[in-house]
């Protein structure tokens, strides 16, 4: 594993050796070398406490928001593409413990991986340190997105908003063809959206559900930036 003294000083925190290896350790990894622990427990642990932390932050700064605004910039900002973007910030995928099927295909650069990894290291500080090292880290990394708003957009629904643009358009109707690909323990989800039989956006993901409201959101980049609508397909 590569140095993580780097790591950790742009993590503002430390962290023994044991556990940080632990919250390091994906999957694919430990796959291949005799089913070792992997972050997955610290994963559901970090995912626990960024939620908290977000939430609290949210709540006590924003006394003039709604229950579902609030809830909207939670999820944008603990969303994947958030976290990933954060992990990126850090350099975080350098220091990724991945199986060799995970490296060819450039593993330490995929959202989720990045996104889970990023909970497991706050699991893992959580437990080295407590709640409040825990959630003054999650702020200094993650709080500044709250004020970002191309992150808030990640809370969009993107499905319901295709369909309400479909409808309102005339465009015809809705259609994800979704194709999987890599082993059981490690699946990759690539959707595109079909709207009147034709092609608009593409997304991946870890799922199913997250490969279509990315293939949404991208629908929707690209009809706002087209200045004029498709035309509608004849009889709609």
């Amino acid at each position: 594993m590569k140095n993580t003294e780097e790591l950790l000083k742009r993590l503002g925190v430390d962290i023994d050796a044991e556990t940080l290896r632990l919250a390091l350790t994906h999957r694919s990894y430990a796959y291949e070398h005799g089913g070792i622990p992997t972050n997955e427990r610290l994963e559901f642990l970090g995912d626990s406490i960024l939620g908290f932390s977000v939430t609290d932050t949210l709540y006590r700064d924003n006394p003039g928001l709604s229950e579902g605004e609030l809830a909207k910039r939670r999820s944008a900002v603990v969303s994947t593409k958030a976290l990933a973007s954060v992990a990126r910030r850090l350099g975080l995928g350098e220091y990724i413990l991945l199986g060799q099927g995970e490296k060819l295909t450039n593993g330490k650069d995929k959202s989720s991986i990045l996104a889970d990894t990023t909970e497991a290291l706050i699991g893992a500080v959580y437990l080295c340190h407590g709640i409040e090292t825990a959630r003054s880290m999650v702020m200094r990394l993650i709080g500044p997105l709250l004020h970002d708003a191309d992150t808030l957009g990640a809370g969009t629904d993107w499905k319901t908003s295709i369909q309400e643009i479909a409808a309102a358009r005339k465009m015809g109707d809705i259609e994800y063809r979704v194709t999987g690909s890599g082993p059981d323990h490690s699946r990759s989800f690539v959707a595109v959206l079909h709207i009147g039989g034709q092609a608009f956006g593409t997304g991946t993901g870890r799922s199913k559900k997250d490969a279509e409201q990315e293939a949404a959101a991208d629908t929707c980049r690209l009809l706002r930036a087209s200045s004029q609508a498709p035309a509608a397909p004849a009889g709609a």
